[in-house]
């Protein structure tokens, strides 16, 4: 767990930020629903795109803190299997967005020891997208300590169903009885197994969690702040988890636990 005399200097503003969060409580793991560039970018008079542009720099900031803290993995929904409805020309921007993040961020994911992965029907990024994202996530797979993973062309019911489908093969091949499915097998055919988001973060004020990771939040925390994504910044980020750090944790259970797992 992250210690905070070698993460801040004696008496900074950071190290007050800091004193506000219980770091013996921190989550694992955070997904977050990065949301409002849009109404960020019209409240300060610029175009959509300054808000999509703002909002990468966010993602610089808040990965490299969770990455100081010692977490586990950061999941963000950087574009939804739905977002392909927008219009072509803010798509296209998006993704030319998406290609020159993926290729700037290479000495940060190095600086940080992060390792980059991704979820989603990545199939269906242009193919000078998909080309930098393979050579990111080739470039940062021996990284050992935060895992960011992008959400791209992303949708929960789309995972789902691709997950029922590899299931439905396997049965087909006779490679699997239909009697041994169950939760956990099931998990195992999801995009990227693992731990599941301890918290779950959403910007811009929405009560809604929008198609992301509806298998894996069965249990997670929810924190909704109005702050749209491109003023979610580092103090906004502890606020969350000094927030996460006061809640108990039952899963259906009697007593606090950290893993749904142990849950009586």
């Amino acid at each position: 767990m992250a210690d905070l005399d070698r993460l801040a200097s004696p008496g900074s503003e950071e190290e007050r930020l800091l004193r506000q969060v219980d770091l013996a409580r921190l989550p694992r793991h955070v997904a977050i629903i990065m949301d409002g560039n849009g109404r960020w970018a019209q409240h300060h008079g610029l175009a959509r795109a300054g808000g999509h542009e703002a909002g990468a720099r966010t993602i610089r900031a808040i990965t490299t803190e969770c990455a100081r803290l010692g977490l586990e993995r950061l999941t963000l929904y950087a574009f939804s299997h739905e977002n392909w409805k927008r219009p072509r020309t803010e798509v296209a921007f998006l993704m030319r967005l998406l290609k020159k993040f993926l290729v700037g961020e290479r000495p940060t994911l190095a600086e940080n020891n992060v390792r980059l992965t991704a979820i989603g029907r990545l199939d269906d990024l242009p193919a000078p997208v998909r080309k930098e994202l393979d050579r990111t996530l080739e470039l940062s797979a021996a990284n050992t300590g935060l895992n960011l993973c992008l959400g791209l062309s992303y949708g929960g019911r789309a995972e789902i169903v691709d997950a029922c489908r590899k299931l439905a093969r396997l049965v087909a091949k006779g490679a699997l009885d239909p009697e041994d499915i169950d939760e956990r097998r099931f998990a195992r055919e999801l995009y990227q197994p693992g731990h599941d988001p301890d918290l779950l973060i959403r910007t811009a004020g929405e009560m809604r969690v929008s198609n992301f990771l509806l298998w894996q939040i069965s249990y997670a925390e929810l924190y909704v702040t109005p702050a749209c994504w491109p003023e979610f910044d580092v103090a906004e980020l502890h606020k969350a988890f000094h927030d996460f750090a006061t809640r108990t944790r039952k899963y259906g259970g009697l007593v606090d636990v950290s893993d749904p797992a142990k849950a009586c």
